[in-house]
């Protein structure tokens, strides 16, 4: 086989739906001996060439974790550090990731942010909401046992309300009412800094993710970084519970 077709093969294996938690930032700068906040800045960076990345190679969603929903316990300067740059950024960005035709969406409870950033937020998704590239989801203030709990109170709101029975919520029916219901669930998910774990990310929609690790920090995360977790992914064989025979016969068929 040429090393053409190995590529054109390659790339149709890639993942659609990309999952990262950005791990790192905080050891970035220490390393540099600078501050916890100059490595989220520098991270910033990394966001801006991965999502290029993704949205070149095709891929159709990239969800990144941003902001947890248990990261309010940090110190309060690198809070406020973290909020301000993420009004920086999306102000900055806005304008080029619509001419890129890149769809900008947010998962997560906004009431804690403040009204300027909760403005922000509304106004980008509403900007990008037609754009048909890559999907980029940003996951701030969300977590995955949040994101359960709320589809959960939203199927007993339709059972009170005659909308349905208690016998229909089903693993089926609640997927409606989880965050991205609407899109591929993530395919690969990623992990810089070395972390084994996945931080209470994406927990419903991850019952099948396949997991990649790697030591970079986040900021010195690059492109060749995202294409070598992306051939990892390739090259892994999803059975999704069914046995290994089972799956090649999908395969061949």
């Amino acid at each position: 086989m040429s090393a053409e077709r190995s590529e054109v093969t390659a790339r149709d294996c890639w993942p659609r739906h990309v999952a990262i938690v950005m791990d790192g930032n905080g050891r970035w700068a220490q390393r540099q001996s600078l501050p916890r906040t100059a490595g989220h800045r520098e991270g910033a960076k990394a966001v801006r060439r991965v999502v290029q990345a993704c949205s070149e190679r095709g891929i159709e969603v990239l969800t990144l974790f941003a902001f947890s929903s248990e990261n309010w316990g940090r110190p309060r300067r690198e809070i406020e550090v973290l909020m301000s740059l993420f009004l920086t950024t999306l102000r900055a960005e806005i304008r080029r990731l619509d001419n890129a035709n890149i769809r900008l969406r947010f998962i997560g409870d906004p009431n804690a942010f403040s009204a300027t950033l909760q403005d922000y937020i509304a106004k980008a998704q509403r900007r990008t909401a037609a754009n048909t590239g890559l999907t980029l989801v940003i996951a701030a203030n969300y977590g995955g046992r949040w994101d359960i709990a709320q589809a959960a109170r939203r199927a007993t709101e339709e059972v009170a309300a005659g909308r349905l029975q208690p016998a229909d919520i089903t693993p089926e029916l609640l997927q409606r009412f989880v965050c991205l219901a609407d899109v591929p669930e993530p395919d690969l998910f990623i992990r810089t800094a070395g972390e084994l774990r996945i931080s209470n990310f994406l927990l419903w929609q991850m019952a099948y993710t396949e997991l990649y690790f790697t030591d970079r920090l986040w900021p010195d995360f690059d492109v060749d970084d995202l294409e070598t977790a992306c051939a990892a992914f390739a090259g892994r064989q999803r059975r999704f519970g069914l046995t290994n025979e089972q799956t090649a016969r999908q395969d061949d068929a």
